[in-house]
C-alpha cells in the first residue's frame, strides 16, 4: 500500500497514518509569487460630513466595508475599496467630511478629501436632499470646477416620491442633473453606476505600481497613536493618513501603493487596537475586525511599538494575532529619537521577557516623525517576506534530519524511544513541515527542531509550523 500525502495548508496538531512498507510524499509547488497588477481607475466620494458616504461606498461595494455610524466625523482618511460594475473594475476612495473653514483634526481631514479630489479620475460630490444644497456644499463646487476631472453630482437620502421634488433645486449647484440614491436602501445605485462608468476613463490618471508587477501586502498594526500613520506619511513622502496627536484617529485600514527600492508596496495603515474585541462597541469594534482582516489579508506585518514606554499588553495582543494567522512580521520601535541610554537597556531587559514568541522576527528601530532608519524597513520586508516564500527540497530536509535526529534523539515515552522517519514542506507562506514519526514527539523537542532548522536554513522574519503525524501500529490496526 502507497499513500500519498494531501497538500494542506496546515495541521493543527498531530495525526495518525497506517503504512505496511513504503510511502511516497508529494513535492508540492510554492504558492504563485503574487497575481498581475492591473492599474485600476480611482473615484472619490466626497462631501460634508454625515450625508451617507461611507453608505454610498458600502452599497457600490455590496459589502460593509467602510465604517458606519450615525454620528458625523467617523470617517477621517481616504480609504480605497476594489468594486466593479457590469464587469469593469474601479476603485471607489472613501473619504472624511469636508468643510472650508475646518481647523485642528478635521482640517487634515478636508486635506484628505482634496487630495482624493485632485488625484481622482472622476468624483461623486454626495449632497443630503433632506437639508438642500448648503454654503458648505457650494464651496464644494468651487473647488471641484478648479478640476478637470468628472463630477457627477449624487443626490442622496431620496427615499421616496416627495423628496425627488426636493432633488431639483440641486441644479441650482451647476454641476448638471443629480443623480437620485437612496444609498441606505439601495435606490437607484444601479443607475449612478451606469454613469460613473461613462465618466471614468479606460487606464487611471496616475498609479505607483507599473503593469504586470504585483505590490506586496504590508500591513502596518500596533496601538493607537504609536505612530502608524506617520510613518506611512513618511515612506509616500506625501500625506496619505490623517495624522493628529488624538488617539485612535485612523478608523478604516488605509490601503496606499508605495514604491520603495525601486518596487512597489501595498501598505495598509490600520486602526489602533485599545481592547480585546468583545469589549468593544460602536466604531471600535468594526475598527478591530478591519484591522484584523487587514493582517489576514496582508503577506507582511511591520508592529510599530512605542520604544519610548515599557512594552504593553496592547502591544502582545497584537503581535499574538499577527502570529497566529501566520504573517511575517517586521517589529518597528517608533519614537527611538525618544529613547536615551537608561531606557535602551530596560527596552532590552523588555523584549527579552516579553518577545520569547516571536524571536525569529525582524528588529528595526525607527523614528517615523524623525526618518531616522526607516530605510532599513524595506530590507527587513524583504528578508521576512523572502523566509515567508522559502521552500526546503525533501532530500535536502531529510539529509538535514537524519544528522540531527542521530545527535539528538527524541525523549523516551512510554519506555520507547519515538523515531523521525521522514519529513516534507507541505506548504510555504508560512512555511510548513510534516514530521512522519513512529511515535508522539514531545513539544520541548518540536521547539528544538525548529531552532536548529532556523539555523541551518534561516526563515528570519517569517513563523515555521511544524506538525507530526504519527504511525499507527500494526498491531492496532489489526484488531
Amino acid at each position: 500500500m502507497t499513500e500519498v500525502f494531501p497538500e494542506a495548508v496546515g495541521f493543527a496538531g498531530d495525526g495518525v497514518w497506517s503504512d505496511e512498507a513504503d510511502w511516497e510524499v508529494a513535492d508540492f509547488e510554492g504558492d504563485a509569487q503574487g497575481q498581475e497588477y492591473v492599474p485600476m481607475p480611482t473615484v472619490a466620494v466626497v462631501g460634508r460630513p454625515n450625508v451617507g458616504k461611507s453608505t454610498l461606498v458600502n452599497r457600490i461595494l455590496g459589502r460593509r466595508e467602510a465604517v458606519v455610524e450615525d454620528v458625523p466625523g467617523v470617517t477621517r482618511d481616504r480609504v480605497s475599496y476594489e468594486a466593479s460594475w457590469s464587469g469593469r473594475r474601479f476603485l471607489v476612495q472613501d473619504t472624511g467630511g469636508w468643510e472650508p473653514d475646518a481647523k485642528g483634526l478635521q482640517q487634515s481631514v478636508a486635506r484628505q478629501a482634496e487630495l482624493a479630489m485632485r488625484t481622482a479620475d472622476a468624483i461623486l460630490l454626495v449632497v443630503d436632499v433632506t437639508t438642500g444644497a448648503t454654503a458648505t456644499d457650494e464651496a464644494a463646487v468651487k473647488v471641484l470646477r478648479r478640476s478637470k476631472t468628472p463630477v457627477i453630482l449624487v443626490a442622496n437620502k431620496v427615499d421616496g416620491e416627495k423628496l425627488e421634488a426636493e432633488a431639483a433645486t440641486l441644479w441650482s449647484l451647476g454641476l448638471g442633473e443629480p443623480q437620485l440614491v437612496s444609498a441606505a436602501h439601495g435606490r437607484g445605485t444601479g443607475d449612478l453606476l451606469d454613469v460613473v462608468l461613462e465618466a471614468l476613463p479606460e487606464t487611471p490618471r496616475e498609479d505607483v505600481a507599473p503593469a504586470g508587477s504585483g505590490p506586496r501586502r504590508v500591513a502596518l498594526v500596533g496601538k493607537p497613536n504609536v505612530g502608524k500613520s506617520s510613518l506611512l506619511n513618511k515612506l509616500a513622502g506625501d500625506e496619505r493618513s490623517v495624522v493628529h496627536d488624538v488617539a485612535g484617529t485612523t478608523v478604516d485600514p488605509v490601503d496606499s501603493l508605495v514604491e520603495l527600492g525601486g518596487k512597489p508596496w501595498r501598505f495598509v495603515d490600520t486602526a489602533g487596537l485599545r481592547r480585546k474585541v468583545a469589549n468593544a462597541s460602536g466604531t471600535e469594534f468594526y475598527a478591530s475586525l478591519r484591522t484584523k482582516s487587514a493582517i489576514e489579508a496582508a503577506e507582511v506585518a511591520v508592529m510599530l511599538i512605542d520604544a519610548s514606554q515599557p512594552i504593553t499588553e496592547q502591544d502582545l495582543r497584537v503581535i499574538s494575532m499577527v502570529a497566529e494567522t501566520g504573517r511575517a512580521l517586521v517589529l518597528a520601535y517608533n519614537k527611538w529619537d525618544l529613547v536615551d541610554e537608561d531606557r535602551r537597556y530596560q527596552l532590552e531587559r523588555e523584549i527579552d521577557r516579553e518577545m520569547v514568541q516571536v524571536p525569529w522576527a525582524q528588529r528595526v528601530n525607527i523614528s517615523a516623525e524623525t526618518g531616522r532608519a526607516v530605510q532599513k524597513l524595506v530590507p527587513a520586508m524583504e528578508i521576512a517576506l523572502e523566509s515567508w516564500d522559502k521552500r526546503i527540497s525533501t532530500g535536502r530536509l531529510n539529509t538535514w534530519l537524519k544528522e540531527v535526529v542521530a545527535a539528538t534523539p527524541p525523549p523516551m515515552r512510554g519506555g520507547r524511544l519515538p523515531r523521525v522517519l521522514f519529513a516534507t514542506q507541505a506548504t510555504t507562506r508560512p512555511p510548513t513541515f510534516v514530521l512522519f514519526t513512529s511515535g508522539f514527539l514531545e513539544a520541548g523537542y518540536r521547539r528544538f527542531l525548529e531552532r536548529r532548522l532556523r539555523e541551518e536554513f534561516g526563515f528570519d522574519g517569517s513563523p515555521v509550523r511544524i506538525s507530526v503525524r504519527v504511525r499507527e501500529k500494526r498491531d492496532r490496526k489489526r484488531k
